[in-house]
């Protein structure tokens, strides 16, 4: 049975379509763009919100698209059009709930909003449904994080490492990739919201410090104290949120992860080629 995908061209998504169709798993992929003919995964070119229901019931709907679309396209449904459905969340749902920032507040107000009526809807359906929570996510190369400050690192050859120690815990995307593979073969993450970070929790400087030694030339480092922080919070409104978390920890527990899907993610060990686009 087929497995739709939502969000496939995303970080996780460029390795979880390799992984379906080496379980020779059909794959029938939303994007908003035309790819390539693939074998084993039939391309379909639209927008979700406007995607109709299947003629015949889904193996599983996995996401990593917005979580209010989904739940919206799930309300219109009378019947469940796939036996699983698993998404993504994101862990800021827990660690930005006391953010100053309006933004910051409206994005934790949706991902709560989204995540209760997508569990709400899948099972007015009588659908499974699995909720991952991921950390700061990296590992193939088109994150909005880490690799625009490699970039920018290997054009100016200046490398800014912010002198804070609030713990940070990034996931590689495969390893998210590798924890749906196991929700869509067990049944032991039905009905549930797990938490998934990287195997390795570092302290904000010493994570700066590992990227800095991945980009495969030399750089200078530049180490900015608290002072200079404080100064950059205080001239970039948008910085303020990022800046007040510096030395917070932004972990998760992976003990039910673990327990219910048997996935270990990996240590944070980047090399020059973590940052370069992976490809389909």
């Amino acid at each position: 049975m087929t497995v739709l995908v939502s969000g496939a061209t995303s970080q996780i998504g460029r390795y979880l379509l390799p992984r379906l169709v080496a379980a020779r798993l059909p794959v029938l992929a939303l994007s908003r763009h035309a790819h390539p003919e693939q074998p084993g995964v039939d391309w379909q070119v639209g927008d979700m919100r406007a995607l109709p229901a299947p003629e015949q019931p889904l193996q599983a709907i996995v996401s990593f698209a917005p979580l209010d679309a989904w739940s919206d396209w799930l309300a219109r449904q009378s019947v469940a059009p796939a036996a699983k459905i698993i998404v993504t969340s994101s862990m800021s749902v827990l660690t930005k709930q006391g953010s100053a920032q309006a933004d910051e507040q409206a994005l934790v107000a949706l991902l709560q909003r989204g995540e209760q009526n997508l569990a709400m809807q899948a099972e007015r359906l009588g659908m499974q449904w699995t909720v991952l929570r991921p950390t700061l996510v990296y590992g193939a190369g088109v994150d909005r994080s880490l690799t625009p400050i490699v970039a920018r690192a290997r054009r100016t050859r200046l490398f800014p490492i912010p002198m804070a120690h609030g713990l940070r815990q990034p996931v590689h995307a495969d390893d998210i990739a590798l924890a749906v593979m196991a929700a869509l073969r067990s049944d032991a993450a039905s009905g549930q919201t797990l938490q998934i970070g990287g195997g390795e929790r570092l302290d904000y400087q010493q994570m700066f410090q590992r990227v800095r030694a991945s980009v495969g030339t030399f750089t200078l480092p530049v180490y900015l104290p608290q002072a200079a922080l404080r100064l950059l919070a205080a001239a970039v409104p948008r910085a303020r949120g990022p800046v007040s978390r510096l030395e917070q920890d932004l972990v998760a527990d992976n003990t039910e992860l673990t327990a219910r899907l048997g996935v270990q993610p990996r240590p944070f060990n980047p090399t020059p080629a973590t940052w370069q686009p992976k490809t389909q």
